[in-house]
């Protein structure tokens, strides 16, 4: 089935025979105990990634493995002027990665990028971010991201010059922090989806508002069940955030592929193929990709529902 892909950090979705290959640690076999220990395993990752040729694989072997499940146009997270930061080459990361991204729409799909930055880290690399997201048409918008009890309010100024630019804004919310981090990136953050979002049922008022608004959530079911955000699957609010009106796109968070995530779905859930197909529509009309890209993936929904 065709599908789109919101909200995937590229540096999760490195291949393990990758990393294996590169020397780096091997992927855990359960789930994390802490959003500590798995943004230390991430980050003992990135810091794997060093030359162009490195950044440019990763890119192109995302768009192979996204190819091969059914996505179509995937909006891909990638933190970039971390890695200029750390590497000593401001442009290298993005450049090489989007020089991979051109390379794999070979596979069939075609990808922009969000560049994201951590509430732990410093103002001025945020304004690196948006310089960098200005520079490249690839590039769609800016979000923040990591600790969610770290406020975006520091980061006003950014926002509002990513928003008069036209750069589109996303922010992780309500994913391990409560409705007062969604009200905070919908109000100073401009955002125009919420990243997780699982956390609006804790506030009925904001369910209403959120849903009278019209603003997507990225949920990424298996990714809050690793993180110990969830116990478990079948514990998941997917359906009751379906039940509730709201708009939900189905992600992987690059945790896992985002063809098992639906077969996942139908498997905790019974979610029929009419179901997963509303899911999959969902998604590519909540993207920013042009209408005809969102048209096509729309068509090719339906012929999948009406050839099972």
């Amino acid at each position: 089935m065709p599908k789109a892909h919101l909200h995937v950090h590229l540096e999760s979705t490195v291949r393990p025979q990758t990393v294996r290959e590169w020397g780096g640690p091997p992927e855990p076999e359960g789930p994390f105990a802490s959003f500590r220990e798995f943004a230390d395993q991430r980050a003992r990752v990135r810091e794997l990634l060093r030359t162009p040729e490195q950044f440019r694989r990763v890119a192109l072997e995302f768009c192979q493995d996204e190819a091969a499940q059914g996505t179509r146009y995937a909006e891909v997270t990638f933190t970039a002027a971390s890695h200029g930061e750390r590497v000593g080459a401001p442009e290298m990361p993005l450049e090489a990665v989007l020089d991979g991204l051109a390379e794999g729409r070979r596979y069939g799909i075609e990808c922009r990028v969000l560049l994201d930055h951590s509430r732990r880290r410093p103002v001025e690399r945020l304004w690196q971010t948006f310089e960098l997201a200005t520079r490249y048409d690839e590039v769609i918008g800016i979000g923040l991201a990591g600790d969610e009890n770290h406020p975006l309010a520091p980061f006003a100024e950014v926002l509002d010059a990513a928003r008069g630019a036209g750069l589109h804004l996303v922010h992780h919310a309500g994913e391990a922090a409560g409705p007062a981090s969604i009200r905070e990136a919908l109000g100073l953050g401009h955002s125009e989806r919420l990243g997780h979002g699982i956390r609006v049922l804790d506030d009925p008022a904001l369910v209403d508002e959120v849903r009278e608004r019209g603003v997507p959530l990225e949920v990424c079911p298996t990714s809050n069940v690793l993180l110990g955000l969830v116990p478990t699957l079948a514990a998941h609010p997917l359906p009751r955030l379906r039940a509730a009106g709201l708009v939900v796109t189905i992600n992987t968070d690059g945790e896992t592929a985002l063809a098992g995530e639906y077969a996942r779905l139908r498997e905790v859930f019974g979610f029929t193929d009419a179901e997963l197909a509303e899911l999959a529509v969902a998604g590519a009309e909540a993207s920013f990709a042009p209408s005809q890209v969102k048209a096509q993936i729309a068509a090719g929904v339906a012929a999948w529902l009406s050839h099972p």
